[in-house]
Order: C-alpha cells, then sequence, then structure tokens
C-alpha cells in the first residue's frame, strides 16, 4: 500500500527573494508534438519537468519520435502506431491534443488516463476529429481514435477551448484542404503561434485561424516559465505580511496574464517588469471574475479564492463551470478546503462565492488535484500556525519542486 505524502507548511513569515517556476506547461506539450512532428531535429530547452509533461513526452517516444536532453527528432515518416495503449496520466491536455495528434495517421490509437482524466469529457475534441473524418469511438477515455483520410472543416468552438483549438489545428496538418477554427472569445494563442514558428501553412486573422496540410521544420525554443504556477507565488507575496517577492521569467502572452488584472482589481501591489513579475503584501478587497476573461484564468481560479478569502469584502467567481471537470470537482473542493480552514464560501451553479476575513492554520486535503494542493499551501503561508496539506503528492503532475523552492523564498 502506498502511503500518500503531506506537506506542512509554516505560515505567518515572509516570502523574499526571486522564484523561477517550471516551464509553461501548455507550451511544452505542443513543443513535444511539434518537434515529433518536424521533419528533422528540435533543440527545446526549458521544458516543464512536471508528470504530465513527461507523459507527453513518452507518448511520442512511443510513436517513433527520438529525445536526447533538449533535441526532439521527428518527422512523419518516423512516426508510427504506439504498441499498445498511451497513457497519459493526470493530463487531459495530453489526451486532447494528442488526439489531434495522431488522427491524420492511419493507424489506431488508444488514449487513457488515470482514474480522474478518463472521467473527464472528451466529446469536446472528438466531436471535430469525427467531422473531420476519423473515428472516435467513446465520449469518456480510453479513446480509441482510428485515424488517416481527414479533411478540412470549418469549425466554430462551442465553448473556448484551446485544449480543443490545439487537437483541430493539428489534425488538419494532415487533412485535406483547408481547416479553420473560429473562436468567441480569445484562448491561449500556443498552438498557432508555434505552428507559424515551425513553417507552417497557417493564417492567423484575429480569433480565425486557418491551416493547410504543412511539413513541419525543426525549430528552437525556449520555454519560459509557467504564468499557471507563478501565480500561486504571487498570491503567496500578496496576502502574507512583509513579502516582496519576484517571479521569472514568466510567459505573459495572449490569454495568460489575467490572473494579474483581478489581482489588480483586487488592490494588489504587483508589477511586471519585461517577463518578470514582483509582488509584494498589501490590503486587498473583492472583485467580480466572470465572462471572456474566465478561459484565460480558469487554472488559476483555485489560488484566487484564495486571495478572496484573505481580502475584504465578497469576490464572486462566475462563468467557470469548466471547474467541475478539472482534476477535481474545483468548485466543490475549493469551497470545502477553504471552509474547512475557516474561511466562507459557497458554490454556486457555475462558480464560487468567497467572503473575505481570512482564515486559519489546520488540515486541508489535495483530493489528487495539484492546484488544490498548492493553493491551500499558499493558504497556509498567510497565517500564523501550521498548516498539513494530505495528499501533497499531486503537485508532481505539473510543479515536482514546489517544496523546495518554498524553502528558499520563505523569511
Amino acid at each position: 500500500m502506498t502511503m500518500s505524502r503531506e506537506l506542512v507548511v509554516e505560515g505567518g513569515r515572509s516570502l523574499r527573494g526571486h522564484v523561477r517556476v517550471p516551464g509553461d506547461k501548455s507550451i511544452s506539450h505542443r513543443a513535444l508534438l511539434l518537434a515529433a512532428r518536424a521533419e528533422g531535429t528540435s533543440t527545446v530547452r526549458g521544458l516543464s519537468d512536471g508528470a504530465d509533461v513527461v507523459a507527453t513526452a513518452a507518448a511520442v517516444t512511443a510513436m517513433g519520435a527520438s529525445i536526447d536532453g533538449e533535441r526532439v527528432t521527428g518527422g512523419a515518416g518516423r512516426l508510427h502506431a504506439a504498441p499498445g495503449t498511451v497513457h497519459v496520466g493526470n493530463s487531459g491536455t495530453a489526451m486532447r491534443l494528442l488526439a489531434g495528434f495522431v488522427a491524420p495517421f492511419p493507424w489506431r490509437t488508444t488514449l487513457r488516463g488515470d482514474a480522474s482524466v478518463d472521467g473527464r469529457p472528451m466529446d469536446r475534441v472528438a466531436e471535430p476529429l469525427r467531422l473531420m473524418g476519423a473515428t472516435v469511438d467513446a465520449a469518456y477515455p480510453p479513446l480509441v481514435i482510428d485515424g488517416g483520410g481527414l479533411h478540412g472543416i470549418d469549425y466554430t468552438l462551442p465553448v473556448p477551448s484551446a485544449q480543443v483549438k490545439g487537437a483541430v489545428l493539428l489534425a488538419g496538418l494532415g487533412a485535406t484542404g483547408e481547416t479553420v477554427v473560429r473562436e468567441t472569445v480569445p484562448t491561449r494563442a500556443h498552438t498557432e503561434e508555434m505552428l507559424v514558428a515551425c513553417g507552417a501553412d497557417v493564417e492567423v486573422d484575429g480569433l480565425v485561424v486557418r491551416v493547410r496540410p504543412s511539413k513541419l521544420e525543426p525549430f528552437t525554443l525556449d520555454v519560459l516559465g509557467d504564468p499557471s504556477q507563478a501565480a500561486f507565488w504571487v498570491v503567496a507575496a500578496c496576502i502574507t505580511p512583509g513579502s516582496d517577492l519576484r517571479v521569472g521569467p514568466v510567459y505573459l502572452g495572449r490569454a495568460r496574464a489575467g490572473f494579474l488584472d483581478v489581482l489588480r482589481r483586487m488592490g494588489a501591489d504587483v508589477d511586471v517588469e519585461g517577463d518578470v513579475i514582483r509582488a509584494r503584501y498589501g490590503h486587498l478587497v473583492g472583485t467580480e471574475v466572470g465572462g471572456e476573461e474566465v478561459p484565460g484564468l480558469i487554472d488559476e481560479i483555485p489560488v484566487l479564492a484564495v486571495a478572496a478569502a484573505a481580502a475584504e469584502g465578497t469576490t464572486v467567481f462566475r462563468d467557470a463551470g469548466e471547474l467541475r471537470v478539472k482534476e477535481s470537482d474545483r468548485i466543490a473542493t475549493i469551497v470545502g478546503e477553504l471552509t474547512t480552514l475557516g474561511g466562507r464560501a459557497q458554490a454556486t451553479a457555475d462558480g464560487l462565492i468567497v467572503v473575505g476575513g481570512g482564515i486559519r492554520a489546520g488540515i486541508a486535503r489535495s483530493h489528487g488535484d495539484h492546484r488544490i494542493a498548492m493553493a491551500m499551501a499558499v493558504a497556509g503561508l498567510a497565517v500564523p500556525g501550521p498548516t498539513r496539506i494530505e495528499g501533497w503528492d499531486a503537485v508532481a503532475t505539473s510543479y515536482p519542486s514546489f517544496e523546495e523552492d518554498l524553502r528558499a523564498c520563505v523569511s
């Protein structure tokens, strides 16, 4: 029987210094997939070292790409069906992007994850791939995909999703004709930005991306830090007395810096100096988070809810129903764990309401969700006394060195 780890955070001490967070997870997934598809050897530095990205690396290796340190050698002629089932662990991003990656090839691929991922709906990515001509036999994992013979489609995303957009664009690389993806709300632009860098036949016009069959060129990429991971440290500095912390370098491109806008509305003392974020302790007030800004900060809502619990007044998060189908039901887990630590929060149909006024040290659980684990660690930093986070193992999904970085910046 494997025992779950726990982390004990001794709160009430300020955070100072400079934290370098892991490479951006979203970019890391895409970098590996595009390097595996490119004809030749690409150099990718600064990849995320979390288990999610390790799973994507293992998947493309099983399909014939070669990874040697920072060098990834790929090409359509090298790729083949992976023997057996491709496991993505805890990564829904890997599953959705891999579905689009394998769809153009005339072979069968079975994708599955851990219990959490296998319970997450995949119909959003299955639908457009079926329209393109692939056979996808399930709306929930394991996904069995029979690819090949794809044709381009003109597809409007029914729900904002950079993952689905990316999957359709990856599939479009090997489809006949033109594939068009239209968005109604801006989402992360990593896939289209990186396709341009790879020499793909792609056009980006506002919220419309067009891609045609393309032979990708190898590339060199330095992956900047993940803003979703930086958000934990920024919030921690904002709510922990005496703190003055720099975090970076961090990628702050389209739809990735929305959490900073929310914190500024709350009165946070945050500045951006190039690609480094500086955050200092200060008085926060409640705000409202919703509408078109939500897709760009959906992963940061757990830690923003902690900021709300430490603020004066009430903060409302709405239009965030997507939180229900993450690694945990994050609406339920955020509300439950904040309440356990003395906060006041309640769930709504598509979000949550947090009443500020403080939290206290105590015992919290991760629910197997890396972002809940780290959010509860941030909560513990802000208040005197020890806070125990059970199930700390979950952070290996995205930020294995969080505890080490914490020790380095607590004064």
